[in-house]
């Protein structure tokens, strides 16, 4: 299984958020799924790629060009795809893709789950859809989702679709488990 992975460049300012990377690369790599993720070196990103590697895992990076002259590109990738922009590394990602899991970042892995995720509700991502939710992270997230809900602008169905959680043991059940949205209609 090829599981996308959205995180950041940065490794913020909290140790739990490196330890949580730690155990989600050595989780792709014990299960023998592949990880398919940014392509750089630096953050979490680059932390997950070499767990990922150091535990015998497969690791495809995607990188646009005009970013390898802001951050450095992951050269031990097992395959390393350089593309031209963002819309084509995000394109890749999610044609790659058989789960996509966002784990703690900033504005980029934010805007990235939430892009594969409303593309769930279009017919456009038949992937499930997770947060790792480590320390209650995607807290507020979620509760804007569950707002979404009660003023009916999401179906709680749709909503469903979405899972928050940190325990491997769980989103293998909800990989396992998933079913892509209907199609909306109006």
């Amino acid at each position: 299984m090829h599981i996308t992975v959205y995180c950041g460049a940065s490794l913020g300012n909290q140790p739990e958020y490196q330890q949580a990377t730690i155990a989600m690369g050595q989780w792709i790599a014990q299960k023998q799924h592949t990880l398919v993720y940014g392509g750089g070196k630096i953050g979490l990103m680059g932390l997950l790629a070499d767990t990922v590697l150091s535990h015998g895992g497969r690791v495809i990076g995607i990188m646009p060009t005009f970013l390898q002259a802001r951050e450095p590109i992951h050269t031990g990738c097992t395959e390393l795809m350089v593309v031209d922009s963002m819309a084509e590394r995000k394109a890749n990602m999610l044609k790659l893709a058989d789960a996509c899991i966002a784990l703690p970042g900033g504005a980029g892995t934010l805007e990235e789950i939430a892009e594969v995720y409303s593309w769930a509700r279009i017919g456009k991502n038949p992937h499930p859809c997770i947060l790792f939710n480590k320390n209650g992270f995607y807290d507020p997230l979620k509760a804007l989702y569950q707002r979404m809900v009660e003023t009916g602008f999401l179906t709680e169905d749709a909503f469903q679709k979405l899972l928050f959680s940190e325990d491997f043991a769980e989103i293998e059940q909800f990989i396992a488990d998933y079913q892509p949205p209907e199609f909306r209609h109006y």
